[in-house]
């Protein structure tokens, strides 16, 4: 053996093996968010070999002096193979890519994590209630849109949509015939199969299945039938055909601008100019109508062509592979009834080419409210939804009276800052609940959150406690996105802990719902704070002229696009302004800097304002009391203490050029401070993270290792802006962002 592997087994100390078992865990993790690339796979692969050799080594007690030997030597290959892999990845990964390196965490951690879990929630029922879980019930249900969403994202097209879906077929050698068929049908290729040779549904498959299980049941080999064979049918159930349905999202923008080319066609004049009430008409009318829109020989440009293609994919694969079709910024009733038209063309110009009536059912459409303005009016906008006969009649009949209604995190922080945000979503969700409860439709709320507290990210099971009472009713959507995924799934028994925290929360906020606010005056307070502490962000960040321009000198924001961590373009529009930059490379080029801004920006103002007009025991009885308000307290304190304002300011000194845009930066550093002792003064605590004092070791352990890494990036930084063509300077300065988001982990 080397002398290194010597080194390394004298450094490890058997009696604290779980701390170096952590630490080399977190060190693995910070690796593998480099590493989403075409060569994830094999990375990841190497990962959960070393892991698992860690969790031999610390689970074996009894391993020999020469067993021990040989996993220390194993452990070396493993992280000297890591070393020699290029932290940097070259190519900007495809869609495809990204939904590969997603199936890979279903196919290692989901597969033998879901039967897991299902056994542990069916033994708990049975102790409880003297009954199983039935064997295909599936509680959770999983679902993606890698390669399907097309906000803005001109690399997701309907062919590429296409290919995503054939990743996700299940690959039993028994359904190779089943692949097969959907490998030609997704190509335009005749398929001359015999339906007995392929399953269509998930059912079909199920069926041999459950007969063996009952079979052994019946003549006394309950062990036999309880083991391998019910795992795979819970597998089965769960996953159906396709190991996750495929949601689609496309921008609200996107249809209007497909039907103004279909109406000015049709010389009915441009829908897009036209008032909400005109449209309604208009869309009710023709989705009463047998035929089809427009002709199949149109001619449009190839923006819109490509809404149409996708409608046609959709309608050619229906639900049994897809699951919902999402319309982000969604404003309006008429948005959702675009798309069902949208939706209906597509399926009977499809029906008709094939002669028979399109597979599955229609896609449910999903209305994504994510500004600030749209979730203020999304109650009503649902509410005019269902007020139509044809559009409720349709829920009902197509989709069993169940409306699916998304709300944004990301956007609606960048667009009025963490604190609005947090408690207009309260209030949209409030108000969506009600209206479809006037209509009797029942609701699932899916939450669009992201990893860092500025997307609305948190901790799972408080995130749900604090939502308003009634809007959990036993349902609940929720994304996972980036590096959470890994955090949360990547692992098979970490998979099954954060699977049985959403059971557990879902099932507490329909039981056993949190109370409403005991003070009626508690939701003027919240609004008061709500307003002040928006009014100060908004007039910072869209207000000033000169904050884009210290922005972008400030961060690493202009130099985020030679990470290629995904397969979206970091604008919306190529245009300036924080208008048309994406809420994660907004909150991420802030976090670089240890500033953080988008989480805690007018939060102190707010709560100052609060404070001076003699609400201060009125705050205190409202974090003791009521979950969302102490939730979003506790968040951003977190969030607070995470960041340094003298490294912050350190930015400032080197990288702005203009006293006037170095003034602006100084504001903000006594906005941090403001917002620390506000913050301080409502939650009674001595100092920051009090009440959390291993996330305080935590971020007291990473300075040594994240100071260097900030001061090292301010040079290359300051480097790099005159000699912006140097590659060797380009590496160092992603390697330092990379090292710097995984230090502080709620990057974006």
């Amino acid at each position: 053996m080397p002398d290194t592997t010597d080194d390394i087994a004298e450094g490890i100390s058997f009696q604290a093996f779980e701390d170096d078992c952590r630490l080399l865990g977190s060190l693995l993790h910070d690796v593998l968010l480099r590493e989403l690339g075409p060569h994830f796979i094999h990375l990841f692969e190497r990962i959960r070999i070393l892991a698992q050799h860690l969790l031999e080594f610390n689970e074996r007690p009894d391993l020999s002096h020469e067993d021990r030997e040989m996993l220390i030597e194993d452990l070396v290959r493993e992280i000297t193979a890591l070393w020699q892999t290029d932290e940097l990845r070259r190519h900007k990964p495809t869609p495809v890519d990204e939904a590969r390196a997603g199936l890979h965490i279903v196919e290692q951690s989901l597969w033998k994590a879901i039967p897991r879990y299902l056994r542990r929630v069916s033994n708990a029922l049975k102790k409880h209630t003297g009954k199983p879980l039935p064997l295909t019930c599936t509680p959770i249900k999983f679902g993606s849109w890698m390669g399907g969403d097309r906000d803005r994202n001109p690399n997701v097209t309907a062919k590429g949509t296409d290919g995503v879906l054939f990743l996700l077929v299940l690959t039993f050698p028994t359904m190779m015939k089943t692949r097969r068929r959907l490998e030609l049908l997704l190509e335009d290729l005749p398929c001359d199969y015999d339906p007995a040779e392929y399953y269509e549904t998930p059912d079909q498959l199920l069926e041999p299945l459950t007969l063996c299980y009952e079979s052994l049941q019946s003549c006394g080999s309950s062990i036999l039938a309880d083991g391998r064979l019910a795992d795979l049918i819970r597998r089965v159930a769960t996953f159906g055909m396709v190991l996750m349905k495929l949601d689609v999202r496309q921008e609200s923008g996107r249809h209007a601008e497909a039907l103004d080319a279909v109406t000015s066609y049709l010389d009915l004049g441009i829908y897009s100019e036209w008032d909400e009430e005109k449209k309604l008409d208009f869309l009710t009318r023709e989705l009463k109508g047998k035929r089809p829109l427009a002709p199949p020989y149109i001619e449009v440009a190839a923006d819109v062509q490509e809404v149409l293609d996708t409608f046609r994919v959709a309608a050619e694969l229906g639900s049994d592979s897809l699951g919902a079709y999402v319309i982000s910024m969604a404003s309006n009733a008429s948005d959702v009834l675009a798309v069902e038209l949208l939706q209906k063309d597509a399926r009977l110009t499809v029906s008709g080419d094939l002669g028979r009536p399109c597979p599955g059912g229609t896609l449910r459409v999903v209305p994504l409210f994510e500004t600030v303005k749209d979730l203020r009016e999304a109650g009503s906008a649902i509410r005019k939804l269902l007020a139509i006969d044809w559009y409720r009649e349709h829920v009902i009949k197509n989709h069993n009276g169940h409306q699916e209604v998304m709300v944004g995190y990301s956007d609606s922080g960048k667009d009025a800052g963490r604190f609005t945000a947090a408690w207009e979503l309260y209030k949209a969700q409030e108000d969506v609940v009600a209206a479809c409860n006037e209509f009797g439709i029942k609701v699932t709320l899916f939450h669009g959150r992201g990893g860092s507290i500025g997307h609305g990210g948190g901790p799972t099971y408080l995130a749900i406690q604090s939502q308003p009472p009634g809007s959990v009713m036993g349902t609940l959507r929720s994304t996972e996105q980036g590096e959470m995924v890994q955090a949360k799934f990547g692992l098979p028994k970490t998979a099954v802990r954060q699977l049985e925290i959403y059971t557990t929360a879902v099932l507490l906020a329909t039981l056993r719902p949190p109370h409403p606010p005991r003070d009626p005056h508690w939701r003027h307070v919240m609004e008061e704070i709500s307003r002040v502490s928006c009014a100060h962000y908004r007039s910072t960040v869209y207000e000033d002229p000169s904050f884009i321009t210290y922005f972008q000198e400030a961060t690493p924001q202009a130099e985020l696009g030679y990470l290629n961590i995904g397969s979206r373009p970091a604008k919306r529009k190529a245009t300036p302004g924080i208008n048309n930059l994406r809420a994660i490379p907004w909150v991420f080029a802030s976090t670089q800097t240890r500033l953080v801004l988008p989480a805690w920006l007018g939060v102190g103002k707010g709560l100052q304002d609060s404070l001076d007009k003699g609400h201060t025991e009125e705050l205190r009885a409202m974090y003791d009391e009521w979950p969302l308000f102490q939730s979003t307290l506790d968040l951003i304190e977190m969030v607070v203490a995470k960041a340094d304002a003298p490294m912050a300011k350190h930015y400032d000194d080197v990288l702005v050029s203009s006293p006037e845009r170095r003034a602006v930066g100084e504001e903000l550093r006594r906005e941090l401070a403001r917002a620390e002792s506000c913050v301080l003064a409502v939650s009674g605590h001595c100092k920051l993270s009090a009440n959390n004092r291993s996330l305080r070791r935590l971020i007291e352990s990473r300075l040594p290792y994240l100071n260097p890494m900030n001061m090292l990036q301010v040079e290359v930084l300051r480097r790099l802006r005159r000699d912006d063509d140097n590659l060797k300077l380009r590496d160092a300065l992603l390697i330092t962002i990379n090292g710097i988001a995984a230090g502080m982990r709620n990057t974006g």
